[in-house]
């Protein structure tokens, strides 16, 4: 029951985020990596790194990562900060209260989070994707940064030391269906620190972040699909068979 409420919580969380999307940058496409068990391997440890600090995921269990080549001793010694057994959920010891105190609301649980993304703009890795990708420098916000796919967003940028500090350049234009109104259009990011990975390589990390959040939300989904592929030409060589047998029964009926 208490599992149920935190994807419960997690899931009314969305309406607000998908709002955010609509009003903030357009979606970046992402390349689909969950059947590359390297990007996935690499995704869960920026996960538990960056992610698992803040955000849990209770429906997923530490030892479900062998699903993707992890061992368990691999999973005891490099993964599992927040608890001592393999078999335990990815919890998090932040309390509720504390959360909403710091950060004015509760992260919410990341355990669907890329299957509750998914909105006709784009699917919910692409939504992770530009998410992670858009944060910058803003200090008239009470973290200090700002996203342009969540405006005003409560969490801070926790790998800015990867991504490197930015700026956003905004300008004001015209509204084009009010001429009274002006717009406030993002015109671009300027890099104010470096970080330690070049733009490249930060985005190629975070493909792998998201192939992982996209795998966790549902961990079986390439099985299902090659499942559906099989299923889908057993009815269709059940067809044909059908259909021939069909037509010798009738052939000598006039």
């Amino acid at each position: 029951m208490k599992l149920l409420k935190k994807l419960i919580a997690a899931i009314a969380f969305v309406p607000a985020l998908a709002f955010a999307a609509g009003e903030g940058a357009a979606l970046d496409h992402v390349q689909n990596r969950t059947n590359d068990l390297i990007a996935l391997q690499n995704g869960a440890k920026l996960f538990v790194n960056y992610c698992l600090n803040c955000h849990s995921a209770s429906a997923m269990r530490y030892n479900r990562l062998q699903d993707i080549g992890l061992t368990e001793e691999q999973i005891r010694n490099n993964l599992l900060f927040t608890s001592d057994k393999v078999g335990d959920l990815m919890q998090v010891s932040m309390s509720a209260k504390d959360a909403k105190n710091w950060f004015g609301a509760v992260p919410p649980d990341l355990s669907v989070i890329a299957r509750s993304k998914a909105s006709g703009d784009g699917s919910g890795a692409d939504y992770l994707y530009t998410y992670l990708r858009t944060f910058y420098k803003d200090d008239s916000r009470p973290t200090g940064w700002n996203n342009l796919v969540f405006p005003n967003v409560g969490m801070p940028h926790v790998m800015w030391e990867l991504q490197g500090i930015r700026s956003a350049k905004f300008v004001d234009e015209k509204d084009p269906h009010d001429p009274n109104k002006t717009v406030h259009k993002f015109a671009g990011f300027e890099q104010v620190t470096p970080g330690k990975m070049t733009s490249l390589e930060f985005d190629n990390a975070m493909t792998d972040l998201v192939a992982y959040l996209d795998w966790m939300s549902e961990p079986m989904q390439n099985t299902r699909r090659r499942l559906g592929v099989w299923v889908l030409l057993f009815l269709g060589g059940f067809l044909l068979l059908t259909w021939r047998l069909n037509a010798s029964y009738w052939k000598d009926i006039k």
